[in-house]
């Protein structure tokens, strides 16, 4: 089913923005910084992407869950979706544990 995997990486992100907004673990305590970093972020993975796709590491495999449209040879579309949910994922989880820690810290 083509978009699938898209579909699951969104759903997914707004599941991490839905724990985020409840919980104010990145984006909804400092937003431009948030946005900052996973931008950052997923360019910098992008770049690794590319430098991975011309030394003939990564390729794209088939796959009937894709959409089937490439934004350059094994670089299908879904990879900056997939990469900006990882990098909003990290902060959210960091910001967690830093919560988890802080209040640890707190009751001692």
């Amino acid at each position: 089913m083509p978009g699938l995997y898209l579909a699951a990486i969104l759903l997914s992100a707004a599941g991490v923005a839905l724990l985020d907004a409840r919980f104010r673990l990145a984006a909804w305590r400092r937003p431009v910084p948030t946005l900052i970093a996973v931008a950052i972020g997923t360019l910098f993975f992008l770049a690794w992407d590319a430098a991975g796709i011309a030394a003939g590491v990564f390729v794209k495999g088939d796959s009937p869950a894709l959409l089937g449209l490439d934004l350059a040879p094994h670089l299908p579309l879904e990879e900056p979706f997939f990469l900006a949910f990882l990098c909003y994922l990290a902060l959210v989880v960091y910001g967690g544990f830093d919560r988890v820690r802080r209040r640890s810290e707190e009751a001692q």
